[in-house]
């Protein structure tokens, strides 16, 4: 089975790449141009891949709301370009979406057919892709929803905590927001057994557990002094979201229920997001002995 991978720079990219092995084909910017679906049917006509996992997004939540021409071509457009293609060709395509498509406002983990109400740019362009590859392919897709990513490759949430651990006497993180951290590793394993079997259907999939941002915090701080990544713990102090204005509205309960993803991608194994945390932490602390 020929898998290509769309998007080669993100910390998805970086965990399929380890999974499916290092001449795996992934094509960036530089290979071709997601948003013109001329130039992308015929880079992918000539590659005539068996399935697509699409790891490209644009993610940066808060740029996006002054970046939306973009953010709508790499969210939006591309899905369309890609689901195209997928039904000229008879391709399976796996696509990689967020739990921002939901207001935060149930209460309880969100079922993977609960109404859609995304509240800013990047949760509106994410829908609207869904929107695009649900009309186009729904018999030949695997939607896939996540949340809270992080790896050992790329900016995100752990290591810019670990950064400002070691350089500021105190932080305050918000404490009202509550979803589950999510290590790239294991939804990258998910991704790979939906190509591998071509399970069609919309599903969730991250760590197990849940946590605030504060907890999420509290506990790299916990590892990374254990692990010896922080020569100190310092005071981190909960917020409310209302002390710390953003551009982009965010949801305040995004917990997404697995409970189909479970049978679904049967061949892999829900972890709890602390140990998780701890698997992607040894990484880091293998990189840094190096």
């Amino acid at each position: 089975m020929k898998i290509v991978v769309i998007g080669n720079a993100g910390q998805l990219s970086y965990e399929l790449v380890r999974i499916l092995g290092e001449d795996t084909i992934c094509l960036g910017p530089e290979d071709t141009d997601i948003t013109k679906e001329d130039v992308l049917s015929k880079t992918l006509s000539q590659l005539s891949p068996d399935v697509i996992i699409n790891a490209a997004a644009y993610t940066a939540v808060d740029k996006a709301e002054d970046d939306l021409a973009l953010c709508h071509a790499i969210n939006a457009t591309a899905v369309e370009n890609l689901a195209k293609y997928c039904n000229q060709a008879g391709t399976f395509l796996v696509h990689v979406s967020t739990d921002y498509v939901f207001n935060g406002h149930k209460g309880s983990p969100y079922l993977p057919n609960d109404p859609i109400e995304p509240q800013g740019a990047y949760g509106k362009t994410k829908a609207e892709g869904e929107k695009a590859l649900l009309d186009l392919l729904p018999d030949a897709s695997c939607l896939i929803r996540t949340a809270w990513v992080y790896s050992a490759h790329g900016n995100n949430f752990v290591k810019t905590m670990l950064r400002l651990m070691a350089d500021k006497p105190q932080l305050t993180v918000i404490d009202d927001q509550i979803g589950t951290p999510t290590w790239a590793k294991g939804l990258a394993e998910a991704c790979v057994s939906a190509a591998e079997n071509k399970t069609a259907g919309v599903y969730h999939w991250t760590d197990e557990g849940v946590a605030s941002w504060y907890d999420f915090a509290l506990a790299i701080q916990e590892l990374g002094v254990e692990k010896g990544l922080l020569s100190n713990a310092i005071p981190v102090l909960p917020i409310p979201t209302s002390a710390y204005p953003t551009p982009a509205k965010r949801p305040h309960y995004s917990v997404l229920d697995k409970t189909s993803a479970r049978e679904a991608f049967s061949s892999c194994n829900p972890t709890h997001w602390r140990k998780q945390l701890s698997a992607m932490m040894d990484e880091l602390e293998k990189e840094t002995n190096e």
